[in-house]
């Protein structure tokens, strides 16, 4: 599978959720091989798009998926079924500007509180997914910047290593 598949697939789940605005909660994805869905499920060809790539990957949305305050713990207890070629997780954090971040205090829930209330804050929402042979990619999209989709391999690598966890016995 290529990465280019990857990344195809993660933009196009990029689009989905941004139809859904912004301060959403977290949201888990199963990808599998686009021609084996439709090979397994014939009833759902004329609600998929014909691949259009031999490798294309769909995105199946898993609707029980709650992430509560860690979303890491919350992965830690997630095994996907060997059908499953990979996975990808949307979620939305705020984030400081380099060099703001050392006059947070020490206490977590005190400096998430101050990141909301500062005014210099950012919303970003990131797609992160990886597939079984090793492939990671992100995407982020600013809410300042809503125009601007950011991609790079190692994005956000601590949660796609958690999410590559998933796909592990």
């Amino acid at each position: 599978m290529s990465t280019d598949a990857l990344v195809a697939a993660l933009a196009e789940i990029e689009r989905h959720v941004a139809h859904a605005g912004w301060d959403t909660p977290a949201r888990l994805f199963a990808l599998v091989p686009t021609a084996e869905l439709l090979a397994a499920e014939r009833s759902l060809a004329g609600q998929l798009a014909a691949p259009t790539a031999p490798d294309a990957l769909s995105s199946i949305e898993q609707d029980g998926f709650h992430a509560g305050d860690d979303v890491v713990d919350a992965l830690a207890r997630i095994s996907w079924p060997p059908t499953v070629f990979g996975a990808a997780l949307v979620l939305e954090r705020l984030f400081l500007p380099a060099g703001l971040e050392a006059d947070l205090p020490d206490d977590p829930d005190a400096a998430a509180a101050a990141v909301a209330a500062h005014p210099a804050r950012q919303d970003v929402r990131v797609v992160v997914g990886v597939t079984r042979d090793g492939a990671h990619h992100g995407l982020a999209r600013l809410k300042s910047h809503p125009e601007d989709l950011l991609a790079a391999p190692d994005l956000v690598p601590g949660l796609a290593d958690a999410l590559a966890q998933t796909l592990h016995d």
